[in-house]
């Protein structure tokens, strides 16, 4: 009886999976805006493409995946080939490679087809927010097929694009979190002002201390575990740079002359961002693969040495669930999330994000004579974010998963195993430099430039 009821269930919102994305016709789907519905649409298939790789990457999965022919050595065979991979050592992560591929596949077509999108007039527009069933068999059998992509040199190659993709991901997420942070700001200080000011700004007060207070104890066990006396220069670079750069933008940020041409710039803004960056530079050095200056956090925790816990001769045997990489799964949930219901009032933001201030920030239900609440198309007059970016989007952050869940380690095709290296860290590294003079700009642009409107 359940299964019947289920099924009906099911039935009754075939229409969502074949129409539209706000499901005008549809009961079964929230009442919000139609470009907020789509977004939240594409970005659950991110979600759930990025779920079905921390599966596959789970200890076990092997077992499975040696019954695909021709995958793994001791699994099934295919006549004529001979399977040379090591399961036990990378067939993890050349799952997660493949699904990662497929899934940046999916949303490169989707970007090419809405290149230049005006409205929802357009009648590639039905396309963007519609058809959600055809467009999950299209993904699944681009992932089917990337499953049978020969070894050669692909996942070397496509460690680079990885490489790449997640570099501009990270100055995406910066912009994203630059404007949270400005919308956070914004609606503290707005509330003070209309009400019990002395409640919000000590909230504002509170959250500015503690990021600035995390940011300097991760400072500090930076240069204790990360540095040695006689060893890991670069490391002790890196920490120093980041920490006076940030000291650079917090004073800049409230400079009198800062204030007067952006006065909702801020310390929260500043502490954020100085955050954000001790993050990535934490992120940076746990990629060297000098284990003198890279010590494990098992190692940390238990007090053993970092030669005991990470022996040379296995480079192969490495977690992806560690801390830097649980962190970056947490900030790219937050601002995957984040990037699809936001409306930002900052104009430098909306022009660096493709997306048009104010549009579709309004309340966008209306009530049907089935007195039930629906979604409109906001659309008509002029979409309110850029598709063919939004997917571009989508495909940096699914490169940026690949290269999180792996560590950001590169397949060896010699030895069959994943190894730290160097260009990781320094992508990663400069990926904070940029994001760090981007925020410089946001903060410098409307003094430099009075004449135009930053607001």
């Amino acid at each position: 009886m359940g299964a019947c009821m289920a099924l009906c269930s099911l039935a009754s919102c075939a229409s969502c999976l074949c129409g539209s994305a706000p499901c005008l016709l549809c009961g079964c789907c929230p009442s919000s805006n139609n470009s907020t519905v789509t977004r939240l649409v594409f970005s659950f298939f991110l979600l759930l493409g990025t779920l079905v790789s921390v599966i596959m990457i789970l200890p076990g999965m092997e077992t499975q995946l040696r019954k695909i022919p021709g995958f793994c050595q001791g699994g099934t065979t295919i006549p004529g080939v001979e399977n040379h991979v090591n399961c036990d050592v990378i067939v993890g992560y050349k799952s997660v490679y493949r699904m990662c591929f497929a899934m940046a596949c999916f949303f490169f077509l989707f970007s090419a087809i809405m290149i230049r999108v005006k409205s929802s007039k357009d009648p590639r527009a039905a396309i963007q927010s519609g058809f959600w069933f055809f467009k999950f068999l299209i993904l699944v059998g681009i992932t089917v097929g990337a499953f049978f992509i020969p070894d050669g040199t692909f996942h070397d190659v496509w460690f680079y694009f990885g490489i790449v993709g997640s570099f501009m991901f990270i100055l995406i997420q910066l912009i994203l979190l630059i404007d949270f942070a400005h919308s956070w700001n914004e609606v503290w200080v707005r509330n003070a002002e209309e009400g019990n000011s002395k409640c919000w700004f000590s909230g504002l007060l509170f959250f500015t201390v503690l990021h600035y207070a995390l940011a300097f104890a991760a400072v500090v066990l930076f240069y204790l575990y990360y540095t040695k006396p006689d060893n890991c220069t670069d490391h002790k670079f890196f920490i120093s740079f980041n920490l006076i750069v940030c000291v650079i933008i917090s004073v800049v940020s409230i400079l009198p002359k800062v204030q007067d041409a952006s006065p909702q710039s801020g310390l929260l803004q500043s502490s954020i961002i100085t955050l954000y960056t001790m993050y990535v530079t934490w992120s940076a050095m746990t990629n060297n693969p000098n284990r003198e200056c890279n010590p494990s956090l098992l190692s940390l925790v238990s007090n053993i040495s970092t030669t005991e816990a990470m022996p040379t001769s296995s480079p192969g045997m490495v977690q992806w669930w560690d801390a830097q990489g649980i962190v970056g799964l947490v900030i790219f949930l937050f601002c995957t999330f984040y990037a699809s219901i936001r409306s930002s009032s900052n104009a430098q933001v909306n022009r660096l994000m493709q997306t048009e201030e104010g549009k579709g920030a309004m309340g966008g239900e209306e009530v049907g004579k089935d007195g039930m609440r629906h979604v409109v198309d906001n659309e008509e007059d002029g979409v309110t974010y850029n598709y063919s970016f939004f997917h571009f989007h989508l495909l940096l952050a699914s490169l940026y998963i690949m290269m999180t869940l792996t560590n950001w380690y590169k397949p060896d095709i010699t030895t069959q195993a994943m190894q730290s290296t160097m260009p990781a860290v320094w992508v990663k590294i400069s990926s904070s430099w940029l994001g760090l003079g981007l925020y410089l700009w946001t903060l410098v642009a409307p003094v430099i430039f009075p004449n135009r409107d930053f607001n």
